[in-house]
């Protein structure tokens, strides 16, 4: 079968990918760099082809806890946002997650604090990554650095968020959002029947079906010994995610005496820098972080002693640089480069911040 290569935005990307994996509905509220997810879900109109549910909701505090609800009868549900919408959604987030419930939800990074810049960032790992809401929990976090690679992990996303039934995110920045490749759209998946989501999902609510009572969809334990029970039995879901999903590329790192570590965008310009380093006798290989969570920190370690120096390189003051220096314990000198503000910076200056930490 001919594959079907299309050019399009990667929030363009994430909509089309979102109907042909069979997702039930899309909640979400516009808000730049991200919008043309809802616009293209809109044109679209798959409402009317495949049932998709597609909504815009009165606020992004409104859109998480649709998803919220659509999650908790088992459906494949999404929403997106950028940077203060998330920050918005981080309650619902943090109820989700407590609810053991799938859901996948896409962050187009903008600068910030506050409502900042419509620019591209990295500035949102600490808030994901790190949880942003309340209490002990993780969100599997996806960060692509490509067109294709915001379709291929929509079906990825699902696909993790429903096997630990924990809620996805794709982290992505302003740059990938908006920038224009080829794709390859996924092949259309009918969604579920309701009996085939009662049969893959029986821990689900649909109400009262056939005398039989509706499970209870809830995060609240009023008990702190029971509570400190699920809270043990998230902890040991984490620690599965982490065994089974760390996910990574290296590229020409066999034989480097310097390693750049970036994620998304700034994996791309890491990699001319790169190209361009070695072009002066610089052996330099990066490595790129495809799940942020689960983070590769095993593998970062193993560079350790390996190589004479690591250059992070990131769209913010220093946020995966913190998790770097923790994988290597002081083993290895590591060193930061970040541009603020929407500034995204040349090959160049990356390839001269490098040259500094081998003084």
């Amino acid at each position: 079968m001919e594959k079907e290569v299309v050019l399009m935005k990667g929030n363009e990307a994430i909509a089309h990918a979102a109907i042909r994996c069979g997702a039930d509905g899309y909640f979400g509220y516009p808000i730049t760099p991200q919008s043309e997810i809802l616009e293209t879900l809109a044109d679209l109109k798959p409402w009317e082809t495949t049932g998709m549910v597609v909504l815009q909701a009165e606020s992004e505090v409104a859109a998480i806890n649709m998803v919220y609800g659509g999650a908790g009868s088992g459906k494949m549900v999404m929403t997106s946002s950028s940077s203060p919408g998330i920050s918005l959604k981080q309650e619902g987030i943090s109820y989700i997650a407590g609810s053991d419930l799938p859901c996948l939800i896409v962050n187009v990074m903008r600068g910030g604090p506050g409502l900042g810049t419509i620019q591209p960032s990295q500035a949102d790992y600490f808030q994901t990554v790190k949880g942003g809401g309340h209490g002990d929990y993780h969100l599997i976090a996806l960060a692509p650095n490509s067109v294709q690679e915001m379709a291929d992990f929509v079906s990825l996303g699902f696909e993790l968020a429903f096997k630990y039934r924990n809620p996805a995110i794709i982290l992505a920045d302003g740059v990938i959002g908006q920038m224009m490749e080829k794709v390859v759209l996924p092949p259309y998946k009918p969604r579920r029947t309701d009996d085939e989501v009662m049969r893959q999902c029986p821990w689900a609510t649909f109400g009262r079906i056939g005398g039989r009572k509706p499970n209870i969809i809830t995060s609240l334990e009023l008990k702190p010994e029971i509570m400190e029970k699920n809270n043990l039995r998230f902890q040991e879901k984490y620690r599965q995610i982490e065994a089974n999903e760390v996910r990574y590329e290296e590229i020409a790192c066999d034989d480097a005496d310097y390693l750049i570590v970036a994620f998304g965008s700034m994996a791309r310009i890491g990699q001319k820098a790169m190209e361009l380093a070695r072009e002066e006798g610089i052996k330099v290989g990066i490595l790129r972080p495809i799940t942020l969570w689960p983070f590769p920190k095993n593998v970062i370690a193993g560079y350790a002693d390996k190589v004479k120096g690591m250059l992070v390189t990131e769209l913010n003051a220093g946020q995966m640089v913190e998790d770097v220096r923790l994988a290597v314990n002081g083993k290895v000198k590591v060193e930061h480069f970040g541009r603020l503000g929407g500034v995204v910076p040349d090959p160049d200056e990356i390839v001269e911040a490098l040259k500094s930490i081998m003084q």
